[in-house]
C-alpha cells in the first residue's frame, strides 16, 4: 500500500451494485474521511464469495469490478482495493483478517461496514468481534443499518436482480440512485444492421446476466467519455438468426464512426417493448424506425436522478 494510503477510514463489502443501500455505507465513509482529513478507501473482494463457493452458477455480476471501480471513484473514494478472494482466504480466520489486512496492511483508522457484515472462517467474525477488535488495536468502527426504500422495502443486489429479469429499470433506477449500466468491449458482427440503415455497436455481455431480452431507450458511453442517446437490443435476434448467443446492439444516434475495440458503456432508461420474430426484414426495419423515434421522444429532456447519475450517464 502506498503510504499516502495508511491511516485512512476503510468502507468495506461486495457493493456489487453500488445500490443505495451501499451507498448509505460508502457515503458515510466518505464523510468521516472528510472530516478527519484522511483517504476514503473501498475493500472489496475479486472474485464474488458467491461464484467461488458455486462456479457451476456464477452469480449475475450488476457491477463487474472495472465499472464498480469507476462509479467508487466518481463517489469520491481515493481507491478500492480488490482483495483476491478463494476458498483459502475464506479459511483465515477473523482477527487473521484483522491483525494482516486492516491493521498491519491498511493501518486503518475507521472500519465502515453494514452491520450485518461477517468475515472469517466460518463467519465467526460479525459486529460485536469487529468493534472488539476495533478498541484492541485502536481503529473505530461505524455499522449501518439496512438501507429500506421509499416503502420501507429493503435495498439489496437480489432485488435489483430479479426487476432487471423483469425488465423494470425505471424502478431499478430508483433503488440504485443511477440508470443501470452495461460495460463491454464493441465487437464485430454479421454487418447486417448496416445493410438496413442501422449500423449497430454490438457488445457480448457475460453469460450469467438476466437482462429482459427485448428494446430499451439508453444512453451510450464512449470510451472517451462522450456520451449520445441510442436505442438498444438486448436478445437473440430472431428475425435474422436462428436462437443465436445473446447480443446488446446498440443503434447510436447522430453518430458515424468505427468503435470496434472500445470499452464501451450503455446505461438503460426504459423498456420498449419484448423481441419479437417479423416475417421478413421489411416489417422489421418499420418497427426499429418506430423504436428510434420512441427512444428519441423517451431520452429528450431528461435530467438526472443523482449527483451520480450525472456523471455516469452525461446528464445536465
Amino acid at each position: 500500500m502506498p503510504d499516502h494510503l495508511h491511516g485512512g477510514v476503510v468502507a468495506i463489502g461486495n457493493f456489487d451494485g453500488v445500490h443505495r443501500g451501499h451507498q448509505s455505507v460508502l457515503e458515510r465513509a466518505l464523510e468521516i474521511a472528510q472530516a478527519r482529513g484522511v483517504p476514503a478507501l473501498v475493500l472489496t473482494f475479486e472474485p464474488h464469495p458467491r461464484t467461488v463457493f458455486n462456479p457451476q452458477a456464477p452469480v449475475f455480476r450488476l457491477t463487474p469490478a472495472p465499472l464498480r471501480a469507476r462509479i467508487l471513484e466518481a463517489m469520491g473514494f481515493g481507491a478500492v482495493i480488490e482483495y483476491p478472494f478463494d476458498r483459502a482466504f475464506s479459511q483465515r480466520s477473523a482477527d487473521d483478517f484483522i491483525h494482516s489486512i486492516l491493521k498491519d496492511w491498511l493501518c486503518a483508522s475507521e472500519v465502515v461496514t453494514g452491520f450485518d457484515f461477517h468475515f472469517g472462517r466460518g463467519r465467526e467474525g460479525g459486529p460485536a468481534f469487529l468493534m472488539e477488535a476495533g478498541n484492541k488495536y485502536g481503529f473505530g468502527v461505524t455499522l449501518i443499518d439496512a438501507f429500506r426504500d421509499e416503502n420501507s422495502d429493503v435495498v439489496s443486489s437480489s432485488r435489483i436482480r430479479a426487476l432487471l429479469k423483469a425488465g423494470e429499470v425505471n424502478e431499478v433506477a430508483g433503488l440504485l440512485g443511477y440508470h443501470y449500466t452495461v460495460e463491454s468491449e464493441v465487437i464485430g458482427g454479421e454487418k447486417l444492421g448496416r445493410q438496413l440503415g442501422f449500423p449497430t455497436a454490438n457488445m457480448r455481455l457475460p453469460t450469467e446476466v438476466e437482462l429482459k431480452p427485448g428494446i430499451y431507450a439508453v444512453r451510450f458511453r464512449f470510451e472517451d467519455g462522450t456520451m449520445h442517446d441510442a436505442v438498444a437490443s438486448y436478445g437473440r435476434r430472431p428475425t435474422v438468426t436462428d436462437n443465436g448467443a445473446p447480443l446488446l446492439e446498440t443503434y447510436v444516434f447522430d453518430f458515424s464512426g468505427d468503435l470496434y475495440g472500445q470499452i464501451c458503456s450503455v446505461s438503460f432508461f426504459s423498456y420498449l417493448r419484448p423481441e419479437l420474430k417479423f416475417d421478413g426484414l421489411e416489417p422489421l426495419v418499420e418497427q426499429m424506425n418506430r423504436d428510434k423515434d420512441e427512444a428519441r421522444a423517451v431520452l429528450s429532456g431528461l435530467q438526472p436522478i443523482s449527483a451520480l447519475d450525472r456523471k455516469l450517464c452525461g446528464l445536465a
